[in-house]
């Protein structure tokens, strides 16, 4: 075979191959520049509504309602702290606690450092020196999901600071997880950020309706829900951290579940019946069994038909929960009110 030969029969070859890394290319730049555009209109369409804290090297935004004993709330993966007004648990507990939603590192407006691993334990840290900066004394902590690993750890970590915990949803307990595999790729370096700025921002975008349906299934996804933003929550920055995530929940979850029987703090539990993102028995039932046979307070509520959003299902009872804390811890000396003060004063005098 001559040398002419071999070129001809070859450059059909290597023609198509660069015919179709061109229009792979062209097809991944013109993904970059929808995602670009949809990322800037959600962040136009939804700035930041609340404070700003900076500490250890960390920006952080987070919301801020009512007056009272400190309340702080730690959303799970996928969304912000905006998913706590729109349920309208905000709103009801603002009306006697001093509550202080977070958006965790990574998510919404905070920023979420590639130097560090943020498992439960490195951001629990970070927020509760994020709440010393703004004078939080002590709090009562809930959290949902992911973020009630955060919780957790925080209630661990320092438990003259946690007044109590509210635990929706939780993963405590290493499990198999098939979804992670498929929803850490956008953490992985280079390939995972290649893929973030571009498909998979629109592929999660389709997949937005039916991810919805399985995490509030059996209910409809109620329409409050539907103010949050799906490309606030698809930008880039955020599914990295969601990515992340993903990736740490059964390591974080082995850590914890190792120290359970160090908390010393009051837990309320509350749980779905019919949660099909973690499995009730053999995460909040287990935790509470831990718990007791340890000697420790914890009470479990379970809500029959609902599933993984139970803050949306009926909010009023995980207020009930967030009471029944305040009420067996009592009040804060350092909130007390001005007037609850003065009789302190005068009980220490004998008048």
């Amino acid at each position: 075979m001559t040398s002419s030969f071999r070129s001809i029969i070859s450059r059909p070859s290597g023609s198509g191959l660069s015919t179709g890394a061109i229009v792979a290319g062209l097809g991944l730049a013109a993904a970059f520049l929808v995602v670009r555009s949809k990322t800037a209109q959600a962040e136009r369409e939804n700035p930041p509504r609340g404070k700003f804290v900076e500490v250890d090297g960390v920006r952080l935004h987070y919301l801020e309602r009512g007056s009272g004993p400190a309340l702080v709330l730690l959303h799970g993966n996928g969304v912000f702290a905006n998913d706590f007004e729109y349920s309208g648990l905000m709103e009801q507990l603002s009306a006697r606690y001093r509550v202080i939603a977070f958006d965790r590192p990574g998510y919404g407006y905070s920023d979420r450092p590639r130097s560090t691993v943020w498992t439960p334990d490195a951001q629990a840290r970070l927020l509760h020196h994020a709440l010393q900066e703004i004078g939080v004394d002590s709090a009562i902590v809930l959290g949902h999901s992911w973020g009630t690993m955060v919780a957790l750890a925080m209630g661990l970590q320092v438990p003259d600071f946690v007044r109590g915990l509210v635990l929706l949803s939780g993963y405590f307990y290493p499990t198999l997880r098939l979804d992670v595999p498929v929803v850490a790729q956008p953490a992985i370096p280079i390939i995972g950020d290649l893929m973030r700025y571009t498909v998979s921002p629109l592929i999660s975008r389709m997949l937005w309706p039916l991810l919805s349906k399985r995490v509030f299934s059996p209910m409809k996804v109620p329409e409050r829900f539907r103010q949050l933003s799906p490309w606030m929550a698809l930008r880039p920055k955020q599914l990295r951290a969601s990515g992340a995530e993903a990736a740490l929940m059964v390591p974080a979850a082995m850590s914890l579940s190792k120290r359970v029987d160090q908390l010393r703090v009051p837990v309320q539990i509350i749980t779905g019946t019919q949660d099909k993102i973690v499995k009730p028995a053999v995460q909040s039932e287990r935790l509470h069994e831990a718990l007791q046979d340890e000697g420790h307070s914890s009470e479990l509520h379970l809500q029959p038909g609902v599933g993984h959003m139970v803050h949306y299902a009926h909010p009023e009872q995980i207020v009930a929960a967030v009471d029944a804390i305040a009420a067996q811890v009592g009040e804060p000396i350092g909130l007390r009110s001005p007037r609850a003060e003065a009789l302190a004063r005068a009980s220490e005098s004998g008048v």
